[in-house]
């Protein structure tokens, strides 16, 4: 119960040491969503990069829909296709693949400024927001998006409606995706210098599996207090059926 008079029983507020997080910087790769705004006092060239009034309309009702599980960076940004380019207007084919996003921001300034001045020209990137699936026990399974640009595992589990009782939350197999190719890692969730490593934060197109216990091969139920009441259940009326048939 919330707002009790605990007095001096209870301390008012504990305090954990400091961990510190290892958010590396991240390089953009193929199938990413990057928003890209480009402003300048050009108002030809603002035609061309600007947002038409049919277009805010449509940008709004993108708001909506990602509000109700919509994506408007989809509809709206830029996606790194499979050789890890973006084609802007005017400019053409812009390769991404691998650079940060202030890196990407610096390559698309140097490309405009062969049509206007650094000083009269306005460049912003970032991601399209944290893309990322969850498969197993969790609560809301399948693709999610989370409009930020820095998501914990520990809200990205929040956001997929937390993980059922009978998941293994000692070994979720995260799914990463490389330059390279694909790594999997196992996390132990009830460890807290998670925190500190580079699984804290999700990258874009992260995949989270969560196993079941052993329960699960145990019964029907959900959890130990559950199969333990099926099996005696089942045991019940197999010695009831024993009974009629030897009378």
């Amino acid at each position: 119960m919330y707002l009790q008079d605990l007095g001096d029983a209870f301390p008012l507020v504990t305090e954990s040491p400091l961990l510190e997080n290892k958010a590396e910087s991240y390089q953009l790769q193929y199938n990413d969503v990057v928003d890209i705004q480009i402003q300048t006092t050009s108002e030809e060239l603002n035609m061309i990069f600007g947002v038409s009034a049919a277009q805010a309309q449509a940008a709004m009702a993108g708001v909506q829909g990602a509000n109700q599980g919509g994506d408007i960076f989809f509809l709206q940004g830029y996606t790194i296709d499979e050789e890890g380019n973006i084609d802007l207007p005017l400019i053409g084919s812009v390769s991404l693949l691998n650079l940060t996003i202030p890196e990407a921001k610096e390559k698309i300034e140097g490309l405009m400024m062969e049509y206007i001045r650094k000083e009269d020209l306005y460049v912003r990137v970032r991601l399209g927001g944290i893309r990322f699936a969850t498969l197993g026990e969790f609560f809301r399974n399948g693709n999610h998006t989370i409009l930020a640009n820095q998501v914990n595992i520990y809200q990205a589990i929040a956001h997929a409606g937390d993980m059922t009782p009978i998941a293994k939350r000692d070994e979720v197999v995260l799914i990463r995706q490389y330059p390279e190719g694909t790594k999997s890692f196992r996390l132990n969730l009830n460890d807290k210098r998670l925190m500190e490593t580079e699984f804290f934060f999700l990258r874009p197109n992260d995949m989270l599996y969560a196993e079941p216990l052993k329960v699960r091969e145990l019964g029907a139920g959900v959890d130990f207090v559950q199969t333990l009441q099926f099996t005696v259940s089942i045991l019940t009326a197999a010695l009831l059926i024993i009974n009629t048939v030897n009378q």
